[in-house]
């Protein structure tokens, strides 16, 4: 051992665990076509106009980026109708969380996190010498009343995540305003809407609407997911100009690179992109649904693009056959329910194979056993 000297906060923290890379899987396995997923990507690619505009950009790649994304905050201030100032942008949504912690947490202060739900909020409240509360889920659903239980005079920050990743379940309209109007104003409450473009239910909240009366809460977005702009890590906050005003000054000056901008100002005119993969969502959520309904499987309706899917086998077995046949998925397990598995939406044709893979690994059990 050295004799560096280093925060005692890092002894509580283990390192993210990420869904492995194509690269790492092709390697590791030998194999030429690998279909990933495990990281909720974007499996129907990227807008044609986001790629254009990112080709019609490589000469003015020696400049520093735009330090206030002027051009992006000012077509989504007009999208979402919410002041420019309002908004934060960060390297993804990654960065904007542990720039809520850096901002809002002290040493021995409390998160309320649920469990089990996005690994990221436990990171960023350890770091900050944080401690947590966890908060069982109820039914595969966050416990709101469980939370506003657990509430006491060292919380500071609620993490939230609607729809809720791994488990694809949300909270409706009704009831977060319940439960946002019963929360004291000097806690933050953190609503991580990564999916909220999937969540195709009528009663998921349009929180943007909340803004005004709640001074307290901060909703996190991301170019990641339907957008397929994963590699270029760009993700926005929405919250008090007071709020955001305290992220400034937590934040890197430069925080989010050019061709991210421009490639996600040009996304937001495709609209017909973005159909085609909600479209797509939609028609491969009711497939899993139908074919896992005759394998007799339980599952989690889903406001995402991944589901969960109880093998009724140990999910870490199950992973391991869909990586021998070139499939990446992940494995229930590291989220403390060991006979699931997560399973990204792919393409239609890639859900099909899944299917077929799965119902292939529960014959060949049936008959070994």
């Amino acid at each position: 051992m050295s004799n560096l000297k280093y925060r005692e906060e890092l002894d509580s923290i283990e390192n993210y665990k990420p869904a492995k890379s194509l690269e790492s899987v092709s390697r590791e396995l030998g194999l030429t076509e690998v279909i990933k997923l495990a990281g909720n990507e974007n499996r129907l690619g990227t807008s044609n106009l986001a790629k254009d505009a990112v080709k019609n950009f490589v000469n003015e790649l020696s400049f520093y980026p735009d330090f206030e994304v002027t051009r992006l905050r000012e077509r989504l201030s007009k999208d979402l109708r919410v002041n420019g100032e309002q908004f934060i942008f960060g390297n993804g949504s990654f960065e904007l969380l542990s720039l809520i912690a850096k901002a809002f947490i002290s040493k021995g202060e409390e998160s309320i996190i649920p469990e089990i739900t996005f690994g990221w909020y436990q990171s960023v409240t350890l770091q900050m010498g944080g401690k947590i509360e966890w908060v069982p889920l109820k039914e595969h659903k966050i416990d709101l009343d469980e939370i506003k239980a657990r509430i006491n005079k060292n919380t500071r920050v609620i993490w939230i995540c609607n729809p809720n990743n791994p488990i694809g379940t949300f909270i409706d309209e009704t009831s977060l305003k319940n439960f946002l109007k019963d929360i004291p104003r000097d806690v933050i409450v953190v609503l991580d809407e990564a999916y909220y473009e999937f969540a195709d239910d009528s009663s998921y909240p349009e929180s943007i609407k909340l803004l005004e009366e709640y001074k307290n809460i901060i909703i996190l977005r991301t170019f990641s997911k339907v957008y397929g702009l994963a590699s270029l890590r760009l993700g926005y906050g929405i919250a008090d100009s007071e709020f955001i005003s305290y992220l400034y000054k937590v934040k890197e000056p430069i925080n989010v690179n050019m061709v991210a901008q421009v490639a996600a100002l040009a996304s937001l005119d495709d609209q017909e992109f973005k159909k085609k993969v909600l479209d797509n969502n939609k028609k491969s959520k009711q497939l899993y649904y139908d074919e896992l309904d005759k394998l007799n499987l339980e599952y989690i309706k889903t406001q995402g693009n991944f589901i969960m899917i109880n093998t009724k086998l140990n999910g870490d077995f199950v992973t391991e056959e869909f990586l021998k046949r070139g499939i990446v998925i992940r494995s229930g397990v590291e989220f403390k329910m060991p006979e699931w598995i997560r399973i990204s939406i792919g393409t239609y044709k890639e859900n099909v194979k899944v299917l077929d893979v799965l119902k292939g690994i529960i014959a060949e059990d049936i008959r070994n056993n």
